[in-house]
């Protein structure tokens, strides 16, 4: 590939392509040919970009030719369809969705965890992980190089982004519903969101795991390579708008100070530290959204563990940027 790369956004007039869009433009990417997908209901409508007008082809599994990479914004379904014929055609396929995440001839990548991974991709398809999993494996990662983590105990936070536009939507509506007095009749999730919480909208398996939850243990491994990294997990929708929180806890290996912690974390690329005990500051939705950087704080030894082995952290990612989008683009700068 020379330095300037033909690219495709198939799913662009989605929540995370119109990201993705936006990242391109942000961060320059070398972009020689530009081509934006959707379904036939979005062909012919057109977006902007780098001050151009685009129009919207409608996504086939002939669409993909003289292409250097492709990045998939689209379901499941979608994908099982479009990324191999896009391989085909000689494109690397960078993919959002679940499709291909535990393929073992298919890297699962955090750039800030394991970049090298990109160059080994048979299919010619590289996975982008669960939002959850990339928020919580970019503070991890650096502390667990540092001291291997045994076990992670995580609770999420999750925004109504993870369920896509029309679950924002929804959540803004019924909230003005709501203050108005009127009946909130949720119809995209399948509980109210508003005032409320409730368990991650996804199937709950034989083992009374949610498939969210699974997705962040099975991942975690893959993208760490090894399967003596413990993870369990609690993943709660909540009625934020697109940024994701989470409370983890974490056992090392051996002892590991929270002075070590802040001074790991205060050099690890894409962390921004937010603690502030005096007054009682740590990372809040409001702060991450629109934000590059996964933000940590709470920040403190676990009490619980008179061994020392045991430390607490709190984060919050974009779930769009991050946690889609911008991990994404990051994955096609690295084959640049």
């Amino acid at each position: 590939m020379g330095r300037t790369k033909n690219l495709a956004i198939v799913g662009v007039t989605g929540v995370v392509g119109e990201e993705m869009l936006k990242c391109l433009e942000r961060r320059d990417f070398p972009v020689g040919e530009l081509r934006v997908m959707a379904s036939h209901r979005s062909a012919g409508k057109t977006v902007r970009f780098r001050g151009e007008t685009l129009t919207i082809e409608q996504a086939t599994e002939d669409s993909f030719r003289g292409l250097d990479i492709v990045l998939m914004a689209v379901e499941k379904e979608q994908s099982l369809c479009f990324s191999p014929a896009a391989a085909h055609a000689g494109a690397v396929v960078v993919d959002n969705s679940s499709a291909f995440r535990m393929d073992e001839n298919v890297p699962l990548v955090v750039p800030e965890v394991n970049p090298q991974a990109v160059h080994d991709r048979p299919k010619g398809i590289i996975a982008n992980p669960n939002c959850s999993t990339i928020i919580m494996n970019v503070p991890v990662w650096p502390l667990h190089r540092a001291n291997p983590v045994r076990r992670a105990v995580v609770s999420t936070y999750q925004a109504a982004s993870g369920a896509g536009r029309a679950a924002m939507e929804e959540l803004e509506t019924t909230t003005r519903a709501w203050a108005r007095g009127e009946p909130v009749e949720p119809k995209v999730l399948p509980y109210s969101l508003v005032m409320n919480l409730f368990c991650h909208n996804s199937s709950i398996g034989a083992n009374g795991y949610n498939t969210e939850e699974m997705k962040m243990v099975n991942e975690t491994r893959k993208i760490f390579g090894t399967d003596d990294v413990y993870v369990t997990a609690t993943c709660v929708r909540v009625p934020t708008l697109r940024a994701h929180c989470e409370a983890i806890n974490l056992e090392f290996t051996r002892p590991m100070h929270e002075d070590g912690v802040v001074r790991l974390l205060a050099q690890a690329p894409g962390v921004r530290i937010l603690d502030d005990r005096d007054r009682n500051r740590s990372p809040q939705p409001v702060d991450a959204t629109g934000q590059d950087d996964v933000l940590v704080g709470r920040i403190r030894q676990d009490i619980s563990r008179p061994d020392g082995r045991g430390v607490e952290l709190f984060v919050a990612g974009d779930q769009l940027l991050k946690g889609a989008a911008l991990n994404a683009v990051q994955i096609a700068e690295l084959l640049l």
